[in-house]
């Protein structure tokens, strides 16, 4: 790679989500009608150029699929993805297509994601021919190798196979084929979960340098909050395909405004079984519900201590409160908890 992106030097709105909305439409069985799954509604949010917005859920909650409506790989059913004004959606094919130079995904598993009968330099040099069409062989080649180096991967390794590497090994590759088209924006697809804690950590630390190094913006999605908190500015929170919570990392952290973000945090480990049974109070219970058939009212209600008749009869806004924060919940206010005692600190 010649030379990363430049950092403008202020940042501007680079995405805008609007009232986005996505159904999945199944089949109830064999004698019965099809049924509607929502799993994204009323999505809205910005993210501006240099930002890290990490995005946090259980498994269920719509975290990829946004991810994947954000690239167009799935179309939504209602909503805007404002790309610098553009509305994506609404792109024809061949103009969606050359957007995707700005537009890069690496996915959760390092190694179902590489195809097996490609050499490392063909996988990271694919989307140079789809997308750099006037790119000969050699400028191709000389791309991947700056591209390898940056990532950390050896010259030696460009006529390997991926069969041949490691899981944190295969995840560089997968970085390198995202970087390789120089993106504004990388959507992060849960990259660290299918990997050794001590790997997650260096795959952490080289998204960060070459966020700062390329001028990146990155969606990074995960389930852990612990994670997203190192690599994030600020933090969404989605419950059932729902924003719940939407701050920074240091305000999710210390002081989270929804009992949904703080079920989460009491969901991270800590070696101290004193400290372990405080958390007690926040620890999530029961089962996420199916979003086919979700609770009405405050779809958190059904696992939620705080949780009163009215919760059931109108659906929290998302309202938002001090700094600018977002959060929907009705009674929010409410959380009393020292959070030293839900965190362990």
């Amino acid at each position: 790679m010649e030379q990363g992106a430049i950092k403008p030097a202020q940042p501007v709105d680079l995405l805008e989500i609007k009232d986005l909305k996505k159904t999945f439409s199944i089949s109830g069985g064999l004698f019965s009608r099809r049924l509607t799954l929502t799993a994204l509604e009323d999505i809205n949010f910005t993210i501006r150029s240099g930002e890290t917005l990490g995005i946090v859920g259980e498994s269920g909650c719509g975290k990829s699929t946004l991810g994947r409506c954000i690239l167009q790989l799935l179309p939504p059913d209602e909503g805007q993805v404002l790309w610098l004004g553009q509305d994506l959606t609404r792109l024809p094919a061949e103009e969606m297509r050359q957007r995707r130079q700005d537009l890069q995904i690496i996915f959760q598993d390092p190694l179902a994601s590489l195809n097996p009968r490609m050499t490392v330099g063909d996988i990271i040099a694919d989307p140079l021919r789809t997308l750099r069409p006037e790119l000969n062989k050699d400028e191709r080649r000389a791309r991947v190798l700056k591209t390898m180096e940056a990532v950390g991967l050896l010259p030696e390794m460009i006529n390997r196979y991926p069969h041949e590497f490691s899981g944190g090994q295969a995840q560089r590759i997968g970085i390198a084929r995202a970087l390789i088209t120089e993106p504004k924006l990388i959507v992060c697809d849960e990259p660290v979960s299918a990997l050794d804690v001590s790997i997650q950590a260096q795959i952490l630390n080289l998204l960060a340098e070459l966020k700062d190094e390329f001028g990146l913006t990155l969606i990074f999605i995960s389930h852990n909050l612990s994670v997203v908190r190192h690599v994030s500015d600020r933090i969404l929170v989605l419950y059932l395909g729902r924003i719940v919570e939407l701050a920074t990392g240091d305000e999710i952290y210390e002081d989270p405004k929804h009992p949904y973000t703080r079920a989460l945090l009491t969901a991270v480990p800590i070696p101290d079984p004193k400290l372990a049974r405080l958390r007690n109070i926040d620890a999530l219970k029961g089962e996420i519900p199916s979003p086919i058939n979700p609770p009405s009212g405050c779809t958190f209600r059904t696992r939620c201590r705080l949780a009163q008749s009215y919760c059931a009869e109108k659906r929290p806004p998302l309202e938002t409160i001090e700094g600018g924060r977002l959060v929907a919940c009705h009674r929010w206010r409410e959380l009393d908890a020292p959070l030293e005692a839900v965190l362990g600190v």
